[in-house]
């Protein structure tokens, strides 16, 4: 990571979450978890598969109420069903609904119209989108039609394509190889340095020491094998 960065040209969120949690039934899906990432910061948060990592972007992304404690950006409580909130936070957590008789470009239209983005060029915008993920040359393939690390690729181009300045993302080096990863790391240190507050839980070392200013380690130990989250 370099000692010095450019001058960001945005200003992303605070990102928080103060003792919260996540229990259904007696099953605790996330125990008490606080942390904070600023502006231009990356927070990276790491665990065991079935730890919590997806339950917590998920309520930092306001699309899973807490149990109890708090989750908040730039102070307001995080909610997807808050408009202002939806104009600045991206995410990638799962797979995102995809159409089977829609091309990546068509996609990537639809994204860019919701937007109300300037149509005269929106074709420059969803090829450049998808050039710099690195399948420039995939626009007119339906999903279906991709391979795994494809396929990959293509959710981060809808996270990094719609207009945010908070990007939450559940392990986005998954089913990539190391050229691939390498790219990841490039397009999401540009992201930071650009002032974007990255959330992203990540199992690769070399991803993690390549963008992390914090790393957050959930490493509490179930009461049992049953403790785990089904979204896990």
């Amino acid at each position: 990571m370099p000692a010095t960065r450019p001058t960001p040209t945005a200003r992303g969120p605070v990102v928080s979450a103060e003792a919260v949690t996540k229990v259904i039934g007696e099953v605790t899906l996330l125990p008490p978890t606080s942390l904070r990432a600023e502006s231009g910061q990356v927070l990276v948060v790491q665990g065991r598969n079935g730890i919590g990592k997806t339950t917590l972007l998920r309520i930092l992304a306001g699309v899973l109420e807490p149990t109890s404690g708090s989750a908040l950006i730039d102070g307001q409580a995080a909610d997807e069903r808050d408009r202002r909130q939806r104009g600045r936070v991206a995410a990638l957590i799962g797979a995102p609904a995809a159409y089977r008789d829609l091309t990546l470009a068509d996609h990537l239209t639809l994204v860019d119209a919701t937007w109300g983005r300037e149509a005269a060029s929106c074709e420059e915008r969803v090829d450049a989108a998808l050039a710099q993920v690195g399948i420039g040359e995939l626009g007119g393939r339906f999903p279906h039609e991709l391979s795994s690390g494809q396929t990959q690729l293509f959710r981060l181009a809808l996270a990094l394509f719609r207009p945010s300045d908070l990007l939450i993302l559940d392990e986005p080096e998954q089913r990539l190889d190391t050229d691939k990863r390498e790219l990841i790391e490039r397009l999401l240190a540009a992201r930071r340095d650009d002032g974007t507050t990255l959330v992203v839980a990540c199992h690769d070392p070399d991803l993690t020491a390549a963008i992390a200013d914090q790393v957050l380690d959930l490493g509490w130990e179930p009461a049992a094998e049953s403790s785990r989250g089904p979204d896990e």
